[in-house]
C-alpha cells in the first residue's frame, strides 16, 4: 500500500488523530512560510473534528490567521444547503472560531458545475504557492465503493491529468459534483484520510489490498509524488485487513 496506516480504536480517534494532523501541519507550514493551505473534505468524520478544533481543547492550538480554508470536493447546491460540505464546516468550525471571510475559499456549487470548477481551479492557482499548487495538507475520505473527494469509480475525472479542478457526473447518483483532481491531489505535502465504520471496511480492503485498479477504486490514485500520506482508520473500518482480524 502506498504511505502509512495508522488504526485506532473508534470514530472519536479518528476525529482526534484528524484533529492532531491539522495541529502539527500547521504548525510546521507557518514556521515554514507564514500560512498554512488545507483543503477539507466532506462527510460525518470531518465533523467531529471540526468541532474538536473548535473548542476550548484545541482552538488554542492554532495560529487560526494564518490558516487559509479551501476545499476538495463538493455537491453542487447552494452554500446554506444541508449537504454543502462549505456549510458543514461553516457551522462547526469557520463560525465558532470567527474566521474572516478573505481565508476561505469555497467551491460555488450554486453556479453550474463547468463554470463553479473552472473558477475554483483559477482562484486554487492565484492563491496557492507551487506549479502545480501545493497544498500543506489535503484531508479525504473514503466512500463505501471507494470513491474519495468526487472522484467516483468509472467517470470522467479519474482521467483527467491536465486540470486541478474539474465537474464530474456521477451516473449513480444523476448528480454533478465539483472535485479536485488526482493531479492536484497527489502535488500536496501531505494528504490524510480519515475512514470509520464497518460500512468502509470493503472499500479499504480493496483499496489498501486489493488489485492496483483506479478506475474501480479511484482512492488508489492518491499517492503524493513529493508528499506524506496517512491513512487514520478505526478498528471497524479496518476489521478486514490483513492481521487484523
Amino acid at each position: 500500500m502506498a504511505g502509512k496506516l495508522s488504526i485506532v480504536e473508534n470514530s472519536s480517534e479518528v476525529a482526534r488523530a484528524g484533529a492532531e494532523q491539522f495541529i502539527s501541519r500547521a504548525k510546521e507550514s507557518i514556521d515554514d512560510h507564514g500560512s498554512f493551505f488545507v483543503a477539507l473534505s466532506g462527510g460525518s468524520t470531518p465533523v467531529a473534528m471540526y468541532k474538536l478544533l473548535a473548542s476550548d481543547e484545541y482552538r488554542g492550538k492554532v495560529d487560526w490567521d494564518k490558516v487559509l480554508f479551501f476545499w476538495s470536493d463538493e455537491r453542487c447546491v447552494p452554500p446554506d444547503h444541508p449537504d454543502s460540505n462549505y456549510g458543514s464546516a461553516h457551522q462547526h468550525l469557520l463560525q465558532p472560531l470567527g474566521i474572516t471571510e478573505d481565508r476561505v475559499f469555497r467551491m460555488k456549487g450554486e453556479l453550474p458545475p463547468e463554470e463553479a470548477a473552472r473558477e475554483y481551479e483559477e482562484i486554487v492557482k492565484k492563491a496557492v504557492p507551487g506549479d502545480p499548487p501545493r497544498f500543506d495538507l489535503i484531508f479525504l475520505g473514503l466512500g463505501d465503493d471507494a470513491h474519495t473527494a468526487s472522484l467516483f469509480p468509472e467517470t470522467d475525472a479519474l482521467h483527467v491529468t491536465d486540470r486541478l479542478v474539474v465537474h464530474n457526473y456521477v451516473p449513480k447518483l444523476n448528480t454533478y459534483r465539483i472535485t479536485f483532481t488526482s493531479t492536484l491531489i497527489n502535488a500536496a505535502a501531505s494528504v490524510v484520510f480519515l475512514v470509520s465504520g464497518e460500512g468502509k471496511a470493503e472499500a479499504l480492503k480493496s483499496v489498501l489490498e486489493g488489485e492496483q485498479n483506479p478506475t474501480k477504486y479511484p482512492a488508489q490514485m492518491v499517492n503524493p509524488t513529493s508528499g506524506a500520506l496517512l491513512w487514520v482508520v478505526d478498528r471497524a473500518a479496518a476489521s478486514l485487513l490483513s492481521g487484523t482480524q
